[in-house]
């Protein structure tokens, strides 16, 4: 499995910064070729569903995810939320933290442990090299725009 960390500190404050990167839908506005799908009524907490459709056309696949742990911003303590990829074809996990970290700003963690089947352990440091580059752009965008 290929895992990788970005951190990013940003102007915004801590609930503002979760409430962008959790609106999962809005992650098809910055992934290049994707639409996102959320199969489970607001709001979103743990046991969410989404689907993230990646491709053109027929030729693509499906990273169908679910919310496995959330702890909702509260001023004393991190937000924090964990998702378990469930897919045939990307499977692993991502955890993202958002800390406050002073008047109106916050620091945001994303982790995340990709494995895509049949693609060799070899493949591993390209494959986390792609998705830092791939998922900091996406937490990027998100955090910039609402």
């Amino acid at each position: 499995m290929a895992l990788f960390v970005l951190e990013r500190d940003v102007p915004l404050p801590a609930a503002e910064a979760w409430r962008r990167l959790t609106r999962w839908e809005r992650h098809a506005d910055v992934v290049p070729l994707t639409r996102v799908t959320v199969l489970t009524p607001p709001p979103t907490g743990e046991g969410t569903t989404f689907v993230a459709r990646t491709g053109v056309g027929p030729l693509g696949f499906d990273d169908p995810m679910e919310v496995v742990g959330w702890q909702a911003p509260r001023e004393e303590r991190p937000a924090r939320c964990r998702l378990v990829k469930r897919g045939s074809f990307v499977t692993g996990w991502a955890e993202i933290e958002v800390h406050a970290t002073g008047a109106g700003t916050a620091r945001v963690v994303w982790r995340e442990e990709l494995r895509v089947r049949w693609l060799p352990r070899l493949f591993d440091g390209p494959l986390a090299w792609a998705g830092r580059g791939m998922f900091g752009r996406a937490m990027t965008g998100l955090l910039k725009h609402d």
